[in-house]
């Protein structure tokens, strides 16, 4: 299957649908009239903007300077149909270009089978504002218990360091 590339990309932002412990995340990439949706795990996001953060970081010390351009809080774009399920992320650094590469592919992209993948090339302004998004998203779900740290849902939950009591 083919590879989408969007470089450089009008917005590139993770987004959700669906109510807290229920949401369905989406990253989403759009130039001009063209957007992609590809939905993914809220591990995935986290982990994509932590990431982010730590590689501009580094860069930073050499002299990379990343600041973030005005928030994006628009919704995501629709219809919302998503191209595939993410199975793999890639992150990269493109030192003659001085740009930040993200991949993301429905299967394992060095496997014989062909995979549906999009490649997103991003300034590091743009990753950075990304990143904030992506990290705001994740963190605007279900509060974590302050015994577990696992997510509490409205009716409390069976906390496994109260010994099963519901909280």
């Amino acid at each position: 299957m083919p590879m989408t590339e969007y470089d450089p990309p009008e917005r590139f932002v993770a987004g959700t649908v669906g109510p807290p412990g229920q949401r369905t995340f989406f990253l989403q990439v759009r130039s001009g009239i063209r957007v992609t949706s590809v939905s993914l795990e809220k591990e995935q996001v986290a982990v994509l903007a932590e990431r982010i953060d730590a590689l501009l970081d580094g860069l930073a010390s050499a002299g990379l300077a990343a600041e973030p351009g005005p928030p994006d809080n628009e919704p995501l774009d629709v219809p919302l149909d998503d191209e595939f399920r993410v199975v793999a992320l890639s992150l990269a650094w493109d030192p003659v270009r001085r740009r930040i590469v993200v991949e993301c592919h429905d299967g394992d992209p060095e496997g014989e089978e062909p995979t549906a993948s999009v490649r997103v090339v991003l300034t590091a302004d743009q990753a950075r504002s990304f990143a904030r998004r992506a990290a705001g998203v994740v963190a605007a779900g279900r509060p974590p218990c302050p015994f577990c740290g696992g997510p509490l849902d409205p009716e409390g939950h069976i906390c496994p360091r109260a010994n099963g009591y519901r909280r």
